[in-house]
């Protein structure tokens, strides 16, 4: 369901955002280990996914010392419907690469002493190789600085680059990450420059590619999707060799964005993750608040565990 406009005299508003139901509503703790941690990400001029796309998680993760550091700077090119990240124009020359960001981002996790590392960035579709080569020399110092730690990537599609792909993979990163997003019908409306085949064929090449990588999709599910597309969304990444599927609900991150068309339950989440599970996926993550990256360590372990 969407929203309509409401008009008092000459004036036109936008209507009140719905109320979370129950199972949404998360009490924020944590107050100090957020500021602490942001401190930080500011003194290296580092961004991280939890804030710029205002994740609901975001006290739960920092206080844990978990985060998605995103990298490319904290500008896309892609205007999706349902994200907060800023946008600019490349042609206006705003965007800026920062040649020290995959030390920072390197430094920083060690300093962190983080066992499970989690990379992600805007879309640079300004750049020839979309911004994969700084992508994987961002994984190669992570883990010389943390030999030990698992990295996962959660990439754009590259406009469907595969030597961007394989580069990215080349660098080392123990789980490949590109999410779907949505259901075939809607990526107009929500990812309007991007193509939902593509992204298939960007999962299926990581498969391929990289055989040994664990491969990861996420989706989420509240725009006005049907049952029956998200299982077909769910059919479509496992043919393309997908092992772990994460499924969250929407949340309207600001008045700008589209706004939600259904509250999902837990119990349809539960079904969501019994039919990805009898697919054959190795792990299905399924819950109102789950995110592609949360619980991201805990997810990859468990799907490890079924190879």
């Amino acid at each position: 369901m969407g929203e309509s406009l409401i008009q008092i005299n000459d004036a036109v508003l936008e209507p009140a955002r719905p109320h979370l139901p129950p199972w949404l509503r998360k009490n924020h703790t944590h107050f100090e280990s957020v500021h602490n941690l942001k401190i930080e990400l500011r003194r290296r001029k580092l961004h991280t996914v939890c804030e710029s796309a205002r994740c609901p998680n975001i006290h739960e993760c920092f206080h844990r010392g978990a985060a998605t550091f995103m990298i490319l700077g904290n500008l896309c090119t892609r205007g999706c419907g349902f994200c907060s990240v800023p946008k600019g124009s490349a042609a206006k020359r705003e965007f800026f690469l920062d040649p020290d960001e995959p030390a920072q981002v390197a430094n920083m996790a060690a300093e962190l002493g983080l066992r499970y590392v989690v990379i992600t960035s805007v879309n640079r579709d300004d750049l020839s190789d979309g911004g994969s080569h700084h992508f994987a020399d961002t994984v190669r110092q992570v883990r010389r600085s943390l030999p030990e730690a698992r990295v996962e990537v959660l990439t754009p599609d590259f406009d469907g680059n595969f030597d961007a792909v394989a580069r990215v993979l080349d660098a080392g990163p123990h789980v490949y990450n590109h999410n779907m997003e949505t259901v075939s019908r809607l990526y107009r409306r929500v990812r309007p420059q991007a193509d939902y085949r593509q992204s298939l064929e960007v999962l299926r090449f990581a498969r391929q590619h990289r055989p040994e990588v664990l491969t990861k999709s996420g989706l989420m599910v509240g725009l006005g999707e049907t049952q029956d597309e998200v299982h077909q969304l769910l059919r479509d990444i496992h043919t393309a060799g997908t092992d772990v599927a994460t499924i969250g609900q929407y949340l309207q991150p600001t008045r700008r964005n589209l706004p939600v068309a259904e509250f999902i339950t837990p119990a349809q989440f539960d079904a969501y993750r019994d039919y990805g599970l009898s697919l054959g996926f190795k792990m299905v993550f399924s819950g109102p608040l789950v995110r592609s990256s949360y619980m991201a360590d805990q997810v990859s372990e468990e799907a490890s565990a079924h190879a």
